[in-house]
């Protein structure tokens, strides 16, 4: 990482793990946070988060339920990862993996 990079805004260029991984990783911990603050964490449009959502959703990675005026997500741990080199792992494993647990 830049040495000059701040631990909330991502560096420069690539990083190892897609916006798709990052928004699940918000949601995982936060199952009640808006979209609008995980767009700040990830560092893209709240517009492309709803995106990621919409995929996550179909996919069958998120289930959302409505409390009052606000969404609750769950994460579906249980489910295999995408591609062939990690399909034979769940997504509590890459959950675990990076957040410790938290949400798995």
């Amino acid at each position: 990482m830049d040495s000059s990079a701040s631990p909330g805004t991502p560096a420069a260029g690539w990083t190892f793990l897609t916006n798709h991984a990052h928004v699940l990783f918000c949601i995982a911990r936060d199952p009640e946070v808006r979209l609008r603050d995980v767009a700040a964490r990830v560092g893209v449009t709240e517009r492309a988060v709803q995106r990621i959502v919409t995929d996550l959703e179909a996919a069958g990675y998120l289930a959302i339920s409505k409390e009052g005026r606000r969404n609750r997500y769950q994460v579906h741990t249980e489910r295999r990862l995408r591609h062939p080199i990690e399909r034979h792992l769940a997504v509590a494993s890459l959950i675990e993996l990076v957040l410790g647990g938290i949400g798995a």
